[in-house]
């Protein structure tokens, strides 16, 4: 690990290869897990906001756990998420025609309808950030449903930090990723 600013990296997003293979998991971190996504404070009022907009792209069950539930739920330990269906999939969660999950919000967004494109632990993942007091530590998250997302990372040559840059970028911004790349590049 090291510092980077007020973060503290784990070495295995610049060493670990990922790349989504969507036709191979079928988007099961939108359907498996123990809870929702999580959530920043200040996202759970923008789900609040965009609900409106997106509620006619999302799937009856999703719309049916959202309005009994409310757009983002906490979950045991307090931590806020997003909603779930029945305990299971993601509320916002949507099945293209090849019954692969993809997420409502981001569609909303591809279509122009919002300006939020998902939740940042989307966006960021297989990256998950644990937020201290005084630093954010940033650590790989190893799931077994993303094993063919890691062989086609090592196939493309593809390492985390790069898969995740737009993410990045819109969590830290431009100059702690140029920073982390120059750190990479050691």
């Amino acid at each position: 690990m090291f510092q980077l600013e007020k973060t503290i990296v784990s070495e295995e997003i610049l060493e670990e290869e990922f790349v989504c293979n969507l036709n191979a998991c079928r988007g099961a971190c939108c359907v498996k897990g123990e809870g929702g996504a999580p959530l920043e404070k200040e996202e759970t009022k923008i789900l609040e906001e965009i609900y409106p907009k997106i509620k006619q792209l999302l799937r009856k069950e999703g719309v049916q756990a959202i309005e009994k539930q409310g757009a983002w739920v906490k979950n045991d330990f307090s931590e806020l998420e997003t909603t779930l269906v029945n305990g299971a999939e993601c509320a916002y969660v949507i099945f293209d025609k090849n019954n692969i999950a993809k997420c409502g919000i981001e569609e909303a967004y591809n279509k122009g309808l919002v300006e939020f494109k998902k939740p940042i632990s989307c966006h960021l993942y297989p990256i998950r950030i644990k937020q201290y007091s005084s630093f954010a530590a940033i650590n790989y998250h190893k799931w077994d449903i993303c094993n063919d997302a890691c062989e086609l990372g090592k196939k493309l040559k593809v390492p985390i930090y790069k898969f995740v840059k737009e993410a990045l970028i819109r969590k830290f911004g431009k100059s702690w990723y140029d920073q982390l790349e120059s750190i990479r590049l050691r």
